[in-house]
């Protein structure tokens, strides 16, 4: 419960010089009632001693009012003039100086922040979590920094627009990827680097042109997307070290590789003929390997042969001779055979334009 002096909103009543009261038109009268604050009947204005009300008005109007005399001090009606108002000055002025040094000497320190101390400016220490006390500003000053929080940037900002780069083979993809990072060191981060956030958006995008640069446009559009988002972190984090930055590059992400919005038609037609010239490729590659199996294969026949002959030549030769001959005459219609007492060769096949029903037997003793 707050107690609070209650004279206060009744100051400019006091104040005034001429009141309306409710108790009449302030004369002496008997017409209405008297007015308690107007002279009694039968003493004259100004004679005896004045009373503690009046003496209290007095002070309260202060020196420039009616009645207030030439003494005193102060400005402010209402307030006590001379040592007390001093007094009171000097206590208020107290109590201000208390309540700064309080506010500003006890820092309560989240389990996810770090406090950054400077004293007269230069870099004192580092507060960790829980309450932890300092000297006042403006001698010592802290200043809070999240180390826990991951940041993401997104490029291109917003996601709409493109992001074109230059690849090794002089072609143009449209890169979009997304940086997540944190802090690390607070005392480097708060004194090394004015802009934190345009520091780092400024370092992925020169880093991930640089790693770009030196790859194809398949690569960075098929299966290059996990060397190029590995090697971007490590140019980053080497860049933002060199800075002395104070901050940890989390991960990159590339989110999508394509070509050119204006040539991705033409695009998709040149993929489709490298990966039809890709499939010839297998196919001639497959035939190679079987004629080369193949012929591999044959060559290990004839060192085979080869030393078989070295063993018995005549046997060889003339057993080669005659698989090459069985061979060769197998696919042909004649029949060589040797004309010395061989009974001559009766064909039993049909040729053409004859019937194939055998003549009928001639029964013995017919007629």
């Amino acid at each position: 419960m707050t107690t609070r002096f209650a004279w206060w909103p009744r100051l400019p009543l006091f104040m005034n010089d001429k009141p309306k009261s409710p108790w009449g038109n302030g004369g002496g009268g008997d017409d209405g009632p008297r007015n308690p604050w107007s002279v009694p009947p039968g003493r004259k204005p100004g004679g005896g001693k004045p009373s503690a009300l009046d003496e209290f008005l007095r002070r309260a109007r202060g020196p420039g009012g009616p009645g207030g005399g030439n003494g005193g001090g102060g400005g402010f009606p209402g307030l006590p003039s001379g040592a007390n108002s001093r007094s009171l000055w000097l206590i208020g002025g107290g109590l201000i100086v208390v309540l700064w040094a309080a506010f500003t000497s006890i820092h309560p320190i989240a389990p996810q922040q770090r406090g950054v101390v400077t004293f007269f400016g230069s870099y004192s220490g580092t507060l960790e979590p829980g309450i932890n006390f300092t000297l006042p500003a403006p001698v010592a000053t802290v200043t809070k920094i999240d180390v826990q929080e991951i940041r993401t940037e997104d490029f291109p900002e917003g996601g709409s627009a493109q992001n074109l780069m230059l690849t090794g083979d002089q072609n143009i993809v449209d890169l979009a990827y997304a940086v997540r990072w944190d802090i690390v060191d607070p005392q480097n981060f708060h004194y090394q680097i004015k802009d934190a956030r345009g520091t780092v958006r400024a370092t992925a995008e020169s880093a991930m042109r640089a790693i770009v640069a030196t790859v194809t446009l398949n690569q960075a559009i098929t299966g290059g997307r996990v060397d190029i988002e590995q090697r971007a972190q490590q140019l980053m984090q080497q860049i933002l070290d060199e800075y002395r930055s104070g901050v940890r590059v989390q991960s990159v992400a590339i989110n999508k590789a394509d070509p050119p919005a204006s040539v991705i038609d033409d695009f998709k037609l040149v993929s489709a003929a490298q990966q039809k010239a890709q499939s010839d490729q297998n196919v001639a590659r497959t035939y190679e390997q079987q004629v080369t199996a193949r012929a591999q294969a044959e060559a290990q026949q004839f060192d085979l042969y080869y030393t078989q002959y070295k063993l018995a030549p005549e046997v060889t030769r003339r057993r080669m001779y005659y698989e090459t001959m069985e061979a060769v005459l197998a696919k042909n219609n004649k029949t060589i055979v040797d004309s010395g007492g061989v009974v001559p060769y009766l064909p039993l096949r049909n040729r053409p334009g004859t019937s194939a029903t055998p003549p009928a037997p001639v029964v013995a003793g017919g007629q």
